[in-house]
């Protein structure tokens, strides 16, 4: 039995959690990253299937971007400018998940074996401490006991796309390479002074001008901007402090952002960071406890 039997319905959609996914939320540039993955692979937009968690949320996290190529292949991934170590264990939960929408629970007692897609697994980093260009996590170094072969394992390749990295990935991925020069341009910009949404404000433009991202910034247009707000922000718009705390505002936003981007709400997002109460009730409505 086949994945093309088994699976329930999982309609292609533009994931608008970020940037990031709002960008490889396009079939053409997913298929283009995937491509740069695995150079071998001849990809097409056509050969994608969006497959990313939506709405499901797991410790206030969901997975940022999943598809499929061919139906064989089963990709997982998420950006992150924070590594987190718990990579293997939560892409463990995502693909656990993941096979849930994919497989019809009843086809699991029959007796003939059900094929399913070959899973791997990225994290895209871009944040502005320092790290190698490129890391594999593993699933058992969590493991309490080490002394011997693990049954179970499950490898995370992180990914270091900034310029600085000079991966060969930014060479093989233009999509990948011209978002990683609009972050920078927006460090760059907060470097010499100026405020986040103006570095973004003035990021965007001097992309238009250089030809870079052009067709998103055509197709997501203010939306950009709002995303961009938000993501630069989120510290300020929740007042957290410390490590920890900012990884869990950034949960609480994004749980946000994407609840309202799916609600048809993206024009409203600026006002997460100018409105404490606003922001409450969104809270609120997403069902978040803080």
């Amino acid at each position: 039995m086949d994945i093309d039997s088994t699976s329930k319905e999982i309609t292609n959609r533009e994931v608008k959690s970020s940037a990031f996914t709002a960008l490889f939320g396009d079939p053409k540039n997913a298929a283009a990253l995937y491509q740069a993955l695995e150079p071998g692979e001849e990809v097409k937009p056509e050969d994608i299937d969006y497959t990313t968690l939506s709405g499901v949320i797991f410790m206030a996290r969901k997975n940022d971007m999943a598809f499929t190529v061919r139906k064989k292949i089963l990709v997982i991934s998420e950006h992150q400018s924070t590594l987190n170590e718990n990579m293997p264990l939560r892409d463990a939960i995502y693909f656990g998940r993941t096979l849930e929408k994919l497989v019809e629970s009843r086809a699991l007692y029959k007796n003939k074996r059900i094929s399913i897609p070959v899973p791997e697994f990225y994290v895209f980093y871009n944040g502005a401490a320092p790290f190698a260009a490129e890391k594999e996590l593993r699933l058992s170094d969590a493991y309490l006991v080490k002394d011997r072969e693990p049954m179970l394992e499950l490898r995370v390749k992180v990914i270091n796309i900034n310029l600085s990295a000079d991966h060969p990935i930014l060479k093989q991925c233009q999509p990948i390479y011209e978002y990683s020069c609009f972050i920078q341009k927006i460090r760059d910009y907060i470097i010499t002074g100026k405020t986040r949404d103006d570095a973004v404000i003035q990021a965007i433009s001097d992309c238009e001008n250089e030809g870079i991202l052009l067709e998103f910034f055509r197709e997501h247009g203010t939306e950009a901007s709002n995303m961009l707000f938000t993501e630069f922000n989120m510290e300020d718009a929740l007042e957290v402090r410390g490590e920890e705390k900012f990884e869990e505002g950034m949960d609480v936003m994004l749980t946000v952002v994407s609840g309202m981007a799916a609600d048809g709400r993206a024009a409203e997002i600026p006002r997460l960071k100018e409105d404490a109460a606003f922001l409450k009730e969104m809270m609120e409505k997403y069902k978040i406890d803080r």
